[in-house]
């Protein structure tokens, strides 16, 4: 019997026995339901497929309010752009400590508002409220919809054998983003002013709704994109692993050939932590097929987003395996993301 994780999400063990097996009512309008490691669910409504996707709304006030609600609003975001279809609705629900002020709520609101905006998302239902025993950085929840035909999404049973794999952006964004942004004053007693500078810019890659966007402007299922996901918890590694277990199949990556920027493995290698392994929202890993990957890759690196092909989709009996330094190992979940562990600890020595 899998046990609850002691921070962050529950492992796939946990969500096999005590979630998958409990779903409510069936319906035969799920086209993709829930799975481990799948960013959406998608439904048929009217002939049209609808992608949804929920997630926390995640303010952290240390950030400042201006860069804690455009994260929010991108975490939200990104899980509904790797379903490959366009962005449509946002139902959200706040609920906020007592100690937000009108002023604070005024930018947060304004920024949700801009972003939403920006990428045609119309906010159609919410709750908003104060209450006792409510706390940062989880504030409420929200359910983000995309809407596009039904040829038009993209999930790991597309996947196939020979596919090939990109990975944006590299290893640890979010670590390096979120670290910088909390507690910039131990990122510079610890590598400088000038590396903090360069870290802190790392916190505006933390989305991968550009990635996506781009990816799947370049076609979808045989022309092109066939699976996204986004590497948050337990990072690149994790979401390697996830879509191989969610499209039945195996895979081989080179950890060499895996873009990164130098601040994201320097701030990792400082820290005593894996950086493969760390949260990292504004890493996308997707699967094409191989025609494809040259044609994606030239498109992201065109719109400035760094991205390499990394390896390919294998048949399952040839098992999940990353190679680095020449030598092929398996590739195992992480499990438990070092990120909360280091988070939580240097949040709590600078008080």
């Amino acid at each position: 019997m899998a046990e609850l994780p002691t921070i962050g999400k529950i492992s796939p063990e946990v969500f096999a026995e005590l979630i998958y097996p409990r779903l409510g009512a069936p319906s035969a309008d799920i086209l993709v339901g829930p799975q481990s490691g799948v960013d959406v669910g998608i439904v048929r409504i009217g002939g049209q497929a609808v992608a949804l996707t929920t997630d926390p709304v995640f303010i952290v006030p240390q950030y400042g309010w201006e860069r804690a609600a455009w994260f929010a609003i991108h975490i939200l975001l990104s899980d509904a752009a790797t379903s490959g279809l366009p962005l449509r609705y946002l139902t959200i629900d706040l609920n906020l400590p007592l100690d937000l002020d009108r002023a604070a709520l005024d930018t947060v609101w304004g920024v949700i508002h801009r972003e939403c905006e920006r990428y045609g998302v119309a906010v159609v239902t919410g709750h908003t409220a104060r209450y006792e025993g409510c706390s940062y950085p989880m504030v409420g929840g929200a359910t983000v919809l995309a809407v596009g035909p039904e040829d038009g999404y993209v999930t790991p049973a597309l996947a196939r054998a020979g596919d090939a794999i990109i990975i944006t952006k590299g290893p640890a964004i979010e670590t390096t983003g979120l670290f910088a942004a909390a507690v910039p004053g131990m990122i510079e007693g610890l590598l400088g002013a000038e590396f903090r500078a360069r870290a802190e810019a790392i916190f505006w890659k933390m989305s991968v709704v550009e990635d996506a966007r781009i990816a799947v402007a370049q076609g979808v299922r045989e022309a092109g994109v066939t699976c996204m996901h986004d590497a948050t918890e337990c990072g690149i590694w994790g979401a390697l692993w996830e879509i191989a277990d969610a499209s039945g199949l195996g895979l081989q990556v080179e950890q060499e050939r895996i873009v990164a920027y130098p601040e994201c493995l320097e701030l990792c290698a400082a820290l005593g932590l894996d950086p493969y392994a760390c949260i990292s929202e504004g890493t996308l890993v997707l699967t094409c097929r191989a025609h494809a990957a040259e044609r994606i890759v030239a498109a992201l690196g065109a719109a400035g987003i760094l991205a390499s092909t990394v390896g390919e989709m294998r048949p399952a009996e040839a098992g999940i395996t990353v190679v680095a330094g020449g030598r092929e190992r398996p590739l195992e979940h992480p499990r438990v993301d070092p990120f909360w562990a280091a988070f939580g600890k240097a949040i709590e020595e600078a008080g």
